[in-house]
This record gives structure tokens, sequence and C-alpha cells, in this order.
């Protein structure tokens, strides 16, 4: 029992997963055969697991509350001398010469590991050198010391961003300009990361509608006469207008794009709900739950 309900742990994160949307089209697809394979070898459900269990939780507290191995105290004289070292370091780093730094900075970590800056500027240059998973591990290793050190948050974001893991960089921007309000760069790169992670949003929704049959869609003579009647609404002509004419000015576009969409679906829900019902189940949405158009910030 305890081995199915492990396992239909993992279903329920791997579910999850599915539904977060930072997730690229082909990592969805082999989620979806990954579940199922899980589902049939072990003849499990998501709702199999504990009840008020979260696996991801129980990992991330884990994960959180270990302690590194951060080796014996350093004497005044090896803290001296990984000072040093780490000077050097900033040096060849301004330089570019990131091999060089990297050992100087492993160097002082090897003489002082109770020192956060030493593993959040080694981070820096693995950040350089492309080895964006190491400095993941620099940066979590430099909050375990000291949990409050914003450019640690910031570096972090960075490594993630590279990853294309987006989610986690919008949280570690977001505590990194918690500590540093008036930071810019955490600001720009906040925001950044939301845009990622909106414009992935919407592409999933676009993976989504590849399933559908446009062309029996089109041929649809219900939904033809619905998109004729709504052109011919005068409200609608001239917001189509606005968007296309360049008179809007490009912060606007997105808001006028949106109460276009707002208004279009809510005329279609209330000229033909069966139509709009028959739609939605082409695109695999929930037929038990009404649409709501998507909200203005």
């Amino acid at each position: 029992m305890a081995v199915k309900g492990l396992v239909s742990a993992i279903v329920q994160f791997l579910t999850d997963q599915l539904q977060d949307g930072d997730i690229s089209a082909d990592s969805r697809e082999s989620l979806e055969v990954a579940i199922q394979c899980l589902e049939s070898a072990y003849n499990v459900q998501a709702s199999d697991a504990p009840a008020n269990f979260n696996l991801y939780q129980v990992y991330k507290n884990v994960v959180d509350n270990a302690s590194p191995n951060l080796g014996p105290k350093a004497t005044p004289e090896q803290k001296a001398e990984a000072e040093r070292l780490k000077n050097e370091g900033n040096l060849l780093m301004k330089q570019e010469k990131h091999h060089e730094a990297l050992a100087n900075y492993t160097k002082a970590i090897q003489l002082d590991g109770y020192n956060a800056v030493y593993y959040c500027n080694r981070a820096a240059v693995h950040s350089k050198l492309g080895n964006h998973t190491l400095a993941i591990k620099d940066c979590h290793t430099a909050l375990s010391i000291d949990p409050t050190y914003s450019k640690a948050y910031g570096r972090l974001g960075l490594a993630y961003s590279s990853l294309e893991r987006h989610k986690e960089a919008k949280e570690s921007y977001e505590k990194a300009l918690a500590m540093e309000p008036d930071n810019e760069s955490y600001r720009n790169n906040l925001h950044l990361a939301e845009e990622r992670l909106a414009q992935l949003g919407v592409n999933q929704s676009l993976h989504n509608l590849t399933g559908m049959d446009l062309s029996a869609l089109l041929s649809n003579p219900a939904l033809m006469n619905m998109a004729r009647q709504m052109l011919s609404d005068p409200n609608m002509q001239n917001m189509m207008c606005n968007l296309m004419s360049g008179n809007v000015e490009e912060s606007g576009r997105m808001d006028v794009l949106i109460e276009a969409g707002q208004q279009l679906a809510q005329q279609m829900q209330n000229a033909n709900p069966e139509l709009i019902e028959s739609l939605r189940r082409q695109m695999g949405g929930n037929s038990s739950e009404n649409p709501e158009p998507p909200q203005k910030n």
C-alpha cells in the first residue's frame, strides 16, 4: 500500500504539472505518457494519493531544511586568504577570465565554506559558462547561509530563466525585489519572467486548438451566420478598425484586444449557447463550467 500511495502521489504531482502551463508542448506530451504508464503499471489514479499529502511540498521542505556540509569553521588566517582569493576572482571576472575566476572562488570556498558571497560569486561564473544547474546549487547554498541575500535570489532567477524554468525565476525575482524594492534590474527581470509565463500559456492554448477540426467549424452555417452578425455590429467594427489602424499605442493594443475578445465571447454565448458548448467540447473544455472572459489587470 505504501508503494501505491507513493506512486499515486507522483501521478498527482505530474498531473498538477500538466495544469501548470510552464512546460513545452513536447514536455506535456511526455508527461501524459508517463502518467499513463505509471497508472497502468501500478493500477493507481491521482485520486488515490493520501489526503492532504503534497509530494512537491515534502521534497521542498527537505531541501530547504537540509544543512549543506560546509566543512569546518575557518581560522582567521584561512578567512583572510579566502577573502584575498575572492577579491582576485572579482578582478578576473572583470577581465572575463571566467575559468580562472572559478578556480579562485572554489579555493576560497574550500578555505571558508560559511561565506555566502563566495558561493554567490561562483554562481555568477557558472552562469557565464552556461553551467546553470551548478549556479542554482551555489545560490541555494548561499541562501542556506544567508536567507536575506537578495543578490543570490537575483542570480538564482537568472539561472532559472536560462533553463526556461520561468515559474521558479519569477518566484526568485519576487523574493529579490521584496528585499530590494528599488532595484530596477530585479523589477525588469521579474516583468520578463511574467511575460514569458504568459506567452507559454498562450502557446499552450494555441497547441490545444490544433486538435480542432477547423474546416468543419468554418463550414458550420450557424457559426458563420453568428460571425456575420457580430461583424455587422458598429461597436465591434469600430473596435477592430482602431486596433488595425495603428491609432492605438502599443501599450494599449493588448487592452483593446482583450476587450474585443470579451465582447466576442459574451455575444457568442448569448447568441447561441448550444453552439458554444459544442465548440468547447471540441477544444477539450469542461462543459460543466461556464466560460469566463479574461480579466484586465
